[in-house]
């Protein structure tokens, strides 16, 4: 079965910095796609950043110059470091993966749990 597992999340100050990891675990045989998407109270899960197996980057305009995604291929593992946070980054940010089951089987989409970052003015 596979999980993917966030951390990083937390209270932080407008200007401040967090960085957010997700980790896949579990048996699949290869990860397209992963990225980060942020839900606020009272709106539609929106997307952050995404980066692909080859490593191209793609990030939503309110992320331009402030976030950074990156990933390690051998730990399975997706990165955002955000800095210069303001009051309206907090969400509950998710992490996402496209995963391939087996060779032939998949992408599936898979969600993490979510990890809370709040921002404070």
């Amino acid at each position: 079965q596979v999980q993917l597992v966030e951390s990083g999340g937390g209270l932080v100050q407008a200007g401040g910095s967090l960085r957010l990891s997700c980790a896949a675990s579990g048996s699949f045989f290869n990860i397209n796609a992963m990225g980060w998407y942020r839900q606020a109270p009272g709106k539609q899960r929106e997307l952050v950043a995404t980066i692909t197996s080859r490593g191209r980057t793609n990030y939503a305009d309110s992320a331009k110059g402030r976030f950074t995604i990156s990933r390690d291929y051998a730990k399975n593992t997706v990165y955002l470091q955000m800095i210069s946070l303001k009051p309206e980054d907090t969400a509950v940010y998710y992490c996402y993966a496209g995963i391939w089951a087996t060779v032939t089987a998949g992408p599936y989409d898979y969600w993490g749990q979510g990890t809370q970052v709040t921002v404070s003015s």
